[in-house]
C-alpha cells in the first residue's frame, strides 16, 4: 500500500471510506460535480478548482445570494474552493503545486481542450505519477467524436432515450431529470475509486475516462438488446413489458398506485386482491413466459380493476399479500413524507454566509466508515488562499495566482 500523507484537520474529522484522499476537481455543471461531490460524502477531501467567472451552475436556478444557487448547491457539498486562471502561467504553476499533493485529479473537458490548458494525463501524470486521472465527455476520447460537444439532452436523443419514451407517449421526449449526466456522473466516482483500489495494489496511477454516450448505451441495452443478444443483426430490440402504454401509474378513485408483481406468487395474490383470481387460470396469463407476451391485455385489465378502489384501501390489500406496490408520490408529497422524516433523508443546516440550507441525505450506509455531510457548498474562491498555502505556496506565489477578485477576499 502507498505511504499516506498526514491528514488535514478537515480530513481527519471525515469518516468515510475515502478519508486522507485529496481529489482535485475542475469539473462544472451536474455531471462532474456530483461524481466528485459523492468522493467527497465517502470521505474525501475535495478540492473545487474555478475559473475566475465561477461554475456555471451557480447561476442557475433560485438564489438566495450571488454565486449559491440552488443547483450548484445540490452538487457542491463536501468541497473546498479555489479560483485559479489557468490561461495564467503563475496560476497554471499553483495548480500543478497542488497536483504534486493530490491522489485525484477530475475535469469534465473534451480531450483537445485539457491539452490546449497544459493538464491533459501526459501531462498531469509527468507532475505526478501515482495520480488517479478521471474524465469524462460526451464521448471515447480515442474515437472521432472525442472532441465534439455533448449535453444531456443530446445524449439522451442520441442514445434512443428520448424515442423509447415516444414509444409509448406517442412523442419523442425527454426525460425530465438529466439522467445522462447523472448516471456518468455515478459511473465517474465508481471508476475513481476502482482506479483508487488498483492504485493501492498496484502503486500505479492510471486514466480513467467515462464517455456519456457509450456509457447511456450499455445503462439501455441492458434490457433493450433483447433477442438481439441472441440473434444478432436479425433480432428484434426493446423489453416489450416496458414499451406497452398501460405501463403506468394505476389510477385508483382517489390518486394513483404503482404496482409491480413479477413472480407466480406475486401475480396470484395480486389478482386475488381485484377480486378476479380466476385470471390466474386464463392461459394468456398463467406463466411469466405468457404474461409477458400478452402484456398489453394483462396491463389494461388490471387498469379497470384498480380504478374500482381508494388508493389506501388497495394498499392495504396488496401489502397484506405482499405484492410490491407505493402509492404515486409528487415531488411536494415527497417534502412531507412520514417515511423520509423518520429516516433524517432531508438534511438541514446553517449555511454561514447564506442561511438556512437543506441537502439529501448521502443514501449509502457503510457500517465501519460512514459517509458524512461535513461542509456547505463553498462560495467561490472561499478556501484559495488556505489551501495554496497548505500546498507550501509563499504568500507572494499566491499573490502572483490569484488575479482575480474571488481569490482576494
Amino acid at each position: 500500500m502507498l505511504d499516506r500523507k498526514p491528514a488535514t484537520d478537515r480530513q481527519a474529522a471525515a469518516t468515510g471510506p475515502l478519508q486522507g484522499i485529496r481529489v482535485l476537481d475542475l469539473t462544472t455543471t451536474i455531471l462532474g460535480p456530483l461524481a466528485t461531490q459523492t468522493l467527497g460524502d465517502m470521505g474525501a477531501d475535495v478540492i473545487k478548482i474555478e475559473s475566475p467567472i465561477g461554475d456555471l451552475n451557480r447561476q442557475i436556478g433560485p438564489a438566495p445570494r450571488p454565486g449559491m444557487a440552488a443547483f450548484f448547491a445540490n452538487v457542491n457539498r463536501n468541497k473546498r474552493s479555489v479560483v485559479l486562471d489557468l490561461k495564467q502561467p503563475a496560476a497554471l504553476d499553483a495548480l500543478m503545486r497542488l497536483v504534486d499533493t493530490a491522489d485525484v485529479f477530475v475535469h469534465g473537458m473534451r480531450p483537445k481542450a485539457a491539452e490546449r490548458l497544459g493538464i491533459d494525463y501526459a501531462a498531469i501524470s509527468r507532475r505526478n505519477p501515482a495520480i488517479v486521472y478521471g474524465s469524462a465527455s460526451g464521448y471515447r476520447h480515442d474515437g472521432p467524436r472525442a472532441n465534439l460537444p455533448a449535453y444531456d439532452d443530446i445524449i439522451q436523443g442520441e442514445c434512443g432515450l428520448a424515442g423509447l419514451v415516444g414509444k409509448t407517449s406517442g412523442e419523442p421526449r425527454y426525460i425530465p431529470t438529466v439522467i445522462a449526466d447523472k448516471f456518468t456522473g455515478h459511473m465517474l466516482a465508481s471508476a475513481i475509486a476502482m482506479a483508487l483500489l488498483s492504485r493501492e495494489r498496484t502503486g500505479k496511477g492510471q486514466e480513467v475516462h467515462v464517455p456519456m454516450f457509450e456509457t447511456m448505451l450499455s445503462f439501455l441495452f441492458v434490457e433493450h438488446l433483447w433477442t438481439r443478444a441472441f440473434d444478432g443483426d436479425t433480432g428484434t430490440l426493446g423489453y416489450t413489458r416496458l414499451l406497452t402504454r398501460h405501463r403506468r401509474p394505476y389510477a385508483t378513485r382517489d390518486g394513483y398506485i404503482c404496482i409491480m408483481a413479477n413472480t407466480d406468487a406475486h401475480w396470484k395474490a395480486l389478482l386475488a386482491a381485484l377480486d378476479i383470481p380466476e385470471a390466474c387460470a386464463d392461459p394468456r396469463f398463467a406463466t411469466l413466459e405468457a404474461r409477458a407476451r400478452n402484456v398489453d391485455e394483462l396491463y389494461s385489465i388490471i387498469a379497470e380493476r384498480i380504478s374500482h378502489y381508494g388508493t389506501a384501501e388497495l394498499r392495504a390489500r396488496l401489502d397484506a399479500g405482499d405484492v410490491p406496490a407505493g402509492a404515486m408520490n409528487t415531488l411536494e408529497e415527497l417534502m412531507d413524507d412520514p417515511y423520509l422524516k423518520d429516516t433524517g433523508f432531508f438534511h438541514r443546516y446553517q449555511h454561514p454566509e447564506v442561511g438556512p440550507m437543506m441537502t439529501t441525505a448521502v443514501p449509502v450506509y457503510f457500517s465501519e466508515t460512514p459517509a458524512t455531510i461535513r461542509t456547505p457548498p463553498p462560495t467561490p474562491g472561499q478556501h484559495t488562499r488556505e489551501i495554496l498555502a497548505e500546498a507550501g505556496l509563499s504568500a507572494s506565489d499566491i499573490e502572483a495566482a490569484t488575479t482575480d477578485s474571488w481569490s482576494k477576499r
